[in-house]
Parts: C-alpha cells; structure tokens; sequence
C-alpha cells in the first residue's frame, strides 16, 4: 500500500513506461481499441433495442389478438371446414370464466385503403380502415388524442354516431386549418359527426397508413353497418402480474365450448400473441448483449496479453537494475508490487482513453440523431449506462494485475549475484 503513495515508485513508473514511448503507445493501443470496440458494442446494441422498442411504445405489450378461422375437425355432429364468428356475448363469458385479464375489447372493422372509396366529406373521398371499439382499445394501443376526445361509454350506450380521425385522414378530407372537431363525415353512407382527431406513435407496421383510421364506437358500427352481434376479432390484455401466453389456451377453451368446436383443433381459433414476440425480442438482445461483451473482452484480451508481453521484455531488461534493488535490501514483494503497479497503471491509462474516444463518438452519433426525425427509425439514442462504465474499469484492473503477474513473479526470480554478472 505505500508503494501505491510514493512518489518515488510513480516516478519510476513513468520513467519506465516514457523510455520507449513508441513501444508503450503500441502496446496501450491494443486495450484502448478492446475496450471502445466494447462500449461501442454495446451502445450499438441499446439504440437498436431502444428503436425497436419504440415501436411498442404506449403499447400493452402483455396482449393478444384473437380472431375466428374454420373449423378444421368435425365435432357433435358439425363438419369440419365450418365457418364461425365470435358474437358479443363471448366477451362477459371470457371475463367470466378466465381469471387474470385487464381487456377484453370486441372489434369490427370495415373498408381499408386496398379497397374502394367509403368515407366522403363534400367533394372530397377516400378509402380508409374504421374500427369499432369500446374505450379500452387506446389503453391497449399507441394514439395521441391531438383534439378533441376519444370515445367514452356514453357513446357507446347511447350508440352516437361520432368519428375519431387520424391525421392522415384529416390531410386528405380537410383544408388546412379547417375547423374539424364538430364536421360531419360520411361513412358507407352514414353521417357521423368527428370529435377527435389523433396521430399513432411507434414505427410498426405502415407508419403512413396508421394515421390513415377512423375509430367509432362499436355499438354504433354494428348497428349502422348491420352487423347485429358478430364481433369480427377481440384485443386481448392481462393483468399485471399475469402472462397472457399463459392464459391465451383458458381463453380458447371458452370459445370452443362457446362454439361448438372440438377441444384439440388449434386451427379453429387465430392469434396473435404481442406479449411472446415481445418476450423474444428481449431475448434477442439479450443474446446480442452478451456477443458484445464475449466480442470486446477477446478483443480486450489480446490487448492485455501484449501488455503482458511487453512487460516480460521489460523485466527482461531491467534484470540488472532488479538484481541490484534486491541485493541493496528490496524484498519480493517490493519488486512484484511495482512489476504490477506498472502493468495496472498502463491498463488503466489505455483502457479510460478507451472509454473516452468511445463517449466521444457516441456524443457525436447521438447529436446527428438529435438534428433527425427519429419517431419512425430504428436506431435510437445508442447509449450505455454508468453500470457498463463500472464493469469496464474491474476489467481493466483484474486484466492489468493479470498482465503483470507473470512478470512480476519473473522479476522476483532473479538471484542477485545472478544479476549483476547479467550485461
């Protein structure tokens, strides 16, 4: 520990190291590239996940979506290949009889903008997807209500024919800066008066079409548009502390009792399971996290052993210097502590000019990202957390002290008398 504080031993330390500067910039170049291929590694690696998770952003990732197919087994008496729909009352039953869930949401959905023009305002149509949706539906996907209100359960009680518009459709039915909230639009020949208008966030699916939807309360859509009871698929959403992968089968055991479909055809029910493609995504960088570090502690490593190559050689040629400290009194321990004091500090140095240029480039990345639309990319704020920064400094010096082990117990080899007669 006093060697740690003599201002003698960091004199020699620095007059060792600054005797062949060529050599010691070299070597300190391996663990300075090591570690930013690290850092760097690893900031890649969070703004990819930091991109592909804004897509799920304001999203309830524990959900599914669930709509009817063909029955692919006959059962009681029914063929297969028969055709069924969910109806309303599956809703309050799959509520019923599955513990665990936060929404159950019907949906309907008609038109889309692959089909012919079914939304009209004065001279001005277009063809766009309308839902119908009870108020949980904006709890359980992304939309930012820009004015005006979503729909709540007065609307769906009364079944008032009133719109939410995304952006999308406010640029191509109306002016700019045309009054909307309060307009009536014209929906498969139905009149409905707009009281909201929203814009999705998230870079899913068509960015462009997502503001391109008109959203109506889903008793009035079954009723204007002569749907009676049938719901077209349902939002499905957990509670927290469930998992819906883990609940999807009871939800599907309800419909095809419900329904009449035999227990083991899986093909009879469709789903989308947001919660298990979620999951693997995060398994995913999982596994891309831990190839950045295997990838930056080989490159480190090779850095490390240069280090500790350099070091024999210096040892090597300081045997005459060492004998003479040993015969003048210096205990092993004495010269191992300055072999590795020396191999810890060199690490150090490299490895924390490492962790610099690597801030540096990432200041650099992350202030073109800021001048940028990032809303709709995949590559956000690349960025680690002080906790990397830690770790990066425990591998500096377990690597430093492992570098300069072998040379430090060479050094202690050294016999005195040995020494001297060395030239």
């Amino acid at each position: 520990m006093s060697k740690l504080f003599s201002r003698d031993s960091w004199a020699e330390i620095i007059e060792a190291l600054s005797s062949n500067w060529f050599r010691t910039v070299l070597t300190a170049f391996g663990v300075l590239w090591g570690i930013f291929i690290l850092v760097i590694l690893l900031a890649a690696g969070n703004g990819l996940e930091n991109g592909i998770k804004q897509g799920f952003n304001g999203m309830a990732t524990n959900s599914m979506f669930m709509w009817s197919q063909t029955a692919s087994q006959p059962y009681k008496g029914l063929p297969k290949g028969r055709r069924y729909n969910f109806k309303t009352d599956d809703v309050p039953a799959i509520k019923q009889h599955v513990q665990g869930l936060r929404f159950v949401s019907p949906r309907n959905q008609l038109g889309g903008f692959r089909g012919s023009n079914n939304v009209v305002r004065g001279l001005q149509t277009g063809a766009f997807n309308v839902y119908g949706d009870y108020p949980e539906i904006i709890q359980q996907q992304p939309m930012d209500i820009t004015s005006g209100r979503f729909i709540n359960y007065s609307d769906i009680n009364e079944r008032r024919k009133v719109a939410i518009i995304g952006s999308g459709v406010q640029s191509a039915l109306y002016e700019t800066n045309e009054e909307v909230i309060g307009s009536y639009i014209k929906i498969n020949g139905v009149n409905f008066m707009v009281i909201g208008t929203y814009k999705k966030k998230g870079n899913n699916g068509d960015p462009e079409e997502m503001q391109k939807e008109i959203y109506v309360p889903f008793t009035t859509f079954s009723q204007a548009f002569n749907m009676g009871d049938i719901v077209g698929w349902m939002a499905i959403t957990a509670q927290d502390g469930y998992s819906i992968t883990d609940l999807k089968s009871e939800v599907f055991d309800v419909i095809k009792t419900r329904h009449t479909i035999n227990p083991n055809d899986d093909r009879a029910v469709g789903s989308f399971d947001l919660y298990e493609e979620y999951s693997k995504i995060n398994g995913l960088f999982t596994a891309l996290n831990f190839v950045a570090y295997f990838v930056g502690i080989l490159v480190l490593l090779s850095g490390i052993i240069g280090i500790s190559n350099i070091m024999l050689i210096v040892v090597k040629e300081r045997t005459k210097e060492i004998g003479i400290r040993r015969a003048l009194g210096a205990t092993p321990w004495g010269i191992r502590a300055q072999i590795l004091l020396e191999s810890i500090f060199l690490t150090i140095v490299s490895g924390m000019a490492g962790i610099i240029l690597a801030t540096v480039v990432l200041w650099l990345v992350n202030y073109q990202l800021s001048t940028m639309d990032t809303s709709e990319m995949m590559f956000i704020n690349p960025s680690v957390n002080i906790g990397v920064v830690f770790i990066a400094l425990t591998i500096l010096i377990v690597s430093g002290l492992l570098a300069g082990l072998i040379p430090a117990q060479n050094a202690i080899k050294v016999k005195p008398v040995e020494a001297l007669r060395t030239e």
